[in-house]
């Protein structure tokens, strides 16, 4: 493969990431002036955001099998056609009907594009350096969620349509859909040189496993984390609206200055015992926070929590790619899903403990889920498998 077509794949990884990034993390921005639009009350309108959820969690879980069956370049030429249409009709409908089948269609064409840019990366890079750029792509999703709520926020300030703001993000597709025009994308299934295929199929092992209950808790932990710090700030700790906002905008700029340090610094250390030692340190900084009763202390803490979690999730996906000798499309699609499914469970699961305990329980939960993240991670040390295929050199 040529430097010039490594380096296109690449960067439609870095793109798809960014793509849902905007979407999930804009919906805060928009959902009161969709409600508005719709004549709906808030809390209505965001179990429509649902299906986006939905859709990403459907497509991430099928494409584990349709990668071997549809052509990756025909996957995102036809996901660009879903796109346009998903935005047009957002743009010409007043229907609560078509609006939740438009942000459904949104969620698939984003979970295609994420798991076909995880699979990617996994495919053209291998050891440390798979790590390394896992992660810097993770990094896009952060990026993207930092830059398009600004973005929003300009569009809805000069009284523009709601639906400006998603005409605005599919611009990333468009950008991924010229990229694909590009470049020529590797083979898989029947199709695939015979050289590229295990003689055997590989049993993935029961690391797999415990990978994927760690990328479950971790998501489920660190979503339900966030979702309520603001409330805890302001409720619990006396905070004002403003200053839990920063807080939480502090988690996510050390977030993502942790992606670009790791992604250089996960090169010289095995991944499997420098998750383990992440997800100890960031459990123990969750528990800080949590017990702690100095509310100007809660700034550097959920500084210091964002950086040391910010690794943890891209490499597990990693490691769960380490776990054969070829890097295995459903495998990876498989981790990926369990972390989904932790993004879709996170009202599911706090929103009782909240009712019940208040937003302390449900940072209380939070913590033991990264308490269960190292957990798994220590056990994965007595059966991964990385170190015997070789993944574990550069």
């Amino acid at each position: 493969m040529t430097d010039k077509n490594r380096i296109g794949l690449t960067w439609i990884s870095f793109f798809s990431y960014a793509l849902t990034g905007a979407l999930v993390i804009v919906t805060g921005m928009v959902m009161g002036d969709i409600a508005a639009y719709f004549s709906l009350p808030v809390s209505e309108m965001s179990n429509t955001f649902t299906f986006l959820n939905a859709g990403i969690l459907v497509s991430i879980f099928l494409n584990a099998w349709l990668m071997e069956i549809i052509p990756l370049k025909r996957q995102l030429i036809f996901g660009f056609v879903l796109m346009v249409l998903a935005v047009l009709g957002l743009m010409n409908t007043h229907s609560l009907s078509v609006f939740s089948l438009c942000m459904f269609v949104l969620g698939v064409v984003s979970g295609i594009t994420m798991s076909i840019g995880t699979f990617l990366i996994t495919h053209l890079y291998d050891g440390r350096q798979r790590g390394s750029r896992l992660l810097f792509t993770d990094s896009f999703f952060s990026m993207a969620g930092m830059i398009f709520p600004i973005i929003a926020a300009a569009l809805l300030a000069r009284h523009l349509p709601w639906y400006w703001v998603y005409a605005c993000i599919g611009i990333l597709y468009v950008a991924i859909f010229i990229l694909t025009l590009r470049v020529e994308f590797p083979v898989l299934g029947k199709q695939a040189p015979q050289e590229n295929t295990p003689v055997e199929k590989e049993k993935w092992g029961v690391g797999v496993l415990f990978l994927s209950i760690a990328a479950m808790c971790y998501i489920l932990g660190q979503l339900g984390f966030i979702a309520w710090v603001p409330e805890y700030a302001t409720k619990t700790m006396g905070m004002d609206i403003l200053q839990a906002g920063t807080l939480v905008g502090n988690f996510w700029t050390s977030y993502m200055i942790g992606m670009w340090v790791f992604s250089v610094v996960l090169r010289f250390f095995d991944l499997q015992r420098i998750v383990m030692v992440l997800a100890a340190v960031a459990t123990a900084m969750m528990y800080w926070f949590v017990s702690s009763q100095d509310a100007s202390m809660l700034k550097w803490i959920i500084i210091l929590l964002g950086f040391s979690s910010s690794a943890i999730y891209t490499t597990i996906i990693t490691l769960g790619s380490q776990q054969t000798k070829v890097s295995s499309p459903k495998l990876v699609n498989f981790i990926l899903t369990c972390g989904t499914v932790g993004t879709m469970l996170t009202f599911v699961v706090t929103g009782p403990i909240v009712a019940k305990g208040g937003a302390h329980a449900a940072l209380a939960t939070a913590n033991g889920l990264y308490a269960v993240v190292f957990i798994m991670c220590a056990l994965l040390g007595l059966v991964t498998k990385h170190r015997q295929h070789g993944h574990a050199g550069h």
